[in-house]
């Protein structure tokens, strides 16, 4: 080696920062479980009962029609045992497209009234409201809606585990600045301990995707969260009708939804945020039933084979599909991503020679499936502590 220790020093000097910089901007994969879906419901319609509610109006369509979802034997004993026991993962109460333009006084009571209904019921592992954009005309309402529904919410109990809330229709990115620092002010007046309150950025206007300087403004969003956000959700129809597209070819498949999601999955790789796909909004109802639901199975399907692992239901029939095609995505990859894990393991020469962070990619894959109930631990090649070294690259 020819080079003297002052050419090491002098590169460390130098990236010194820019170590700093990485390390804080991209922690990694967050551990822990992902919902597979996000339920929203208007908040005008959320009531005590609202998850047994779908819970029951699922498994009455799944045990007339189960037939149609194409599912083995397996995976449909397990998207029953899901539907009696957990038919909702992730719960949005919303107070914006889906609740409307009221008088301030009615919003005032729905919030407050949703507050207690949440504090005393519970009923989900995820749950949390949708408030009003940020935008002039409704941000003082989402504000106070905010405040409203916590204030109900913590004089009937604690912040329930899982408790995040959704920011919709950014169209200026120090909106999302400015909801940071109303979640600080919230947890000061409410005494939450700081951090404690944490949002997610519905990505649904085209501002949000590229600013007016031609910038990428959802990589912009991530940061000016504040360390805030949690995940970034699509949201078809509304950023679908803001590109000009025509009411029948808007949907999760559309070349613009795509390129949207695309420049969303770059944006969150690393940062330990997490994506959800938007919706479909061809419910399977009636006559339409058979049509609609082989449309969602494979809109899921897609959403999961392309990185996105969870995304919105709108109506309970919807349950049935959501969850025979996450479970049917698991176990049909499962044997060969638990056989492939086992040879990176073992350090075994195979068909495919895996790098580090394709384990890393294998572990994951298989931490999902055993979060969402697709999969056992114990047909598994490792446990869950030795997968979730490999799912940080520690294995």
């Amino acid at each position: 080696m020819r080079l003297p220790e002052d050419v090491y020093d002098a590169a460390d000097a130098r990236l010194a920062a820019a170590d700093a910089r990485v390390a804080a901007s991209y922690p990694g994969e967050r551990p822990g479980r992902q919902p597979v879906h996000t339920v929203y419901v208007p908040a005008s319609r959320y009531k005590t009962r609202l998850v047994a509610d779908w819970g029951k109006q699922a498994m009455r369509v799944f045990i007339e029609h189960g037939d149609l979802l194409g599912a083995d034997a397996d995976v449909y004993e397990r998207v029953r045992a899901k539907l009696l026991t957990e038919p909702i993962e992730d719960l949005r109460i919303d107070f914006e497209d889906g609740f409307g333009r009221v008088p301030d006084d009615v919003e005032d009571a729905a919030a407050r009234a949703a507050g207690q209904t949440l504090a005393t019921t519970g009923g989900t592992p995820f749950c949390g409201i949708r408030f009003k954009s940020f935008e002039a005309a409704t941000r003082r309402r989402g504000i106070r809606t905010l405040d409203v529904f916590l204030g109900a919410l913590l004089d009937n109990g604690p912040l329930p585990p899982g408790f995040v809330v959704t920011l919709p229709k950014v169209t200026a990115v120090e909106q999302v600045s400015v909801a940071a620092e109303v979640l600080a002010r919230l947890e000061s007046a409410y005494e939450l301990a700081e951090g404690t309150l944490r949002f997610e950025v519905q990505i649904e206007t085209s501002q949000s995707i590229v600013d007016l300087d031609g910038t990428l403004s959802v990589a912009r969003i991530v940061q000016a969260a504040a360390g805030r956000c949690t995940g970034l959700h699509y949201g078809t129809y509304d950023y679908s009708a803001g590109l000009g597209i025509a009411a029948a070819y808007q949907s999760m498949e559309h070349p613009a939804a795509d390129l949207a999601k695309g420049l969303m999955q770059i944006a969150a790789a690393g940062t330990g945020l997490r994506l959800s796909d938007g919706s479909t909004n061809r419910l399977p109802i009636g006559d339409a039933l058979p049509t609609a639901w082989a449309e969602h199975l494979r809109l899921v399907r897609r959403s999961l084979e392309r990185g996105f692992y969870q995304g919105w239901d709108l109506h309970p029939h919807q349950l049935p599909t959501r969850f025979a095609a996450t479970y049917t995505f698991y176990r049909s990859g499962f044997p060969a991503a638990a056989e492939r894990l086992r040879a990176y393991a073992d350090k075994q020469a195979g068909g495919v020679l895996d790098e580090p962070a394709t384990a890393q990619a294998l572990a994951v894959y298989l931490l999902r499936g055993l979060d969402c109930g697709a999969l056992d631990e114990g047909e598994l090649p490792f446990g869950r502590p030795e997968l979730e070294k490999y799912a940080r690259r520690e294995g």
